[in-house]
C-alpha cells in the first residue's frame, strides 16, 4: 500500500492535547476508508503538523480528515521509506 505524507502548514491555536485528539479521530474513522494513520508529528510554535499514512490514494487520506475533524492538510505527497 503507498505511503503518503500530508502537510499542515498552520493549524491555528496548535497543542499537543490538540493534535492528539484529531489523530484519535482520524484512527476512529480510517478503516471506513482504507488508510492506516502511522504518525504524527508538529510543532506548536509554527503550528504545522505532519501525517504518515498507508493510503489507497491521496483523496483517501483526505476524506479521513474531512469525516474527523475537518482540518484538510495543504499537500499530500506519496513517499517512500528508506534507510
Amino acid at each position: 500500500m503507498p505511503l503518503y505524507l500530508d502537510t499542515h502548514k498552520h493549524v491555528p491555536g496548535l497543542t499537543a492535547e490538540a493534535v492528539a485528539g484529531a489523530h484519535a479521530r482520524d484512527l476512529e474513522v480510517q478503516g471506513k476508508h482504507g488508510v492506516s494513520y502511522l504518525r504524527y508529528w508538529f510543532d506548536e510554535a509554527t503550528g504545522k503538523v505532519y501525517c504518515l499514512a498507508e493510503a489507497p490514494s491521496p483523496e483517501a487520506c483526505a476524506a479521513v480528515h474531512r469525516e474527523a475533524h475537518g482540518l484538510l492538510a495543504d499537500e499530500i505527497v506519496q513517499v517512500r521509506e528508506g534507510a
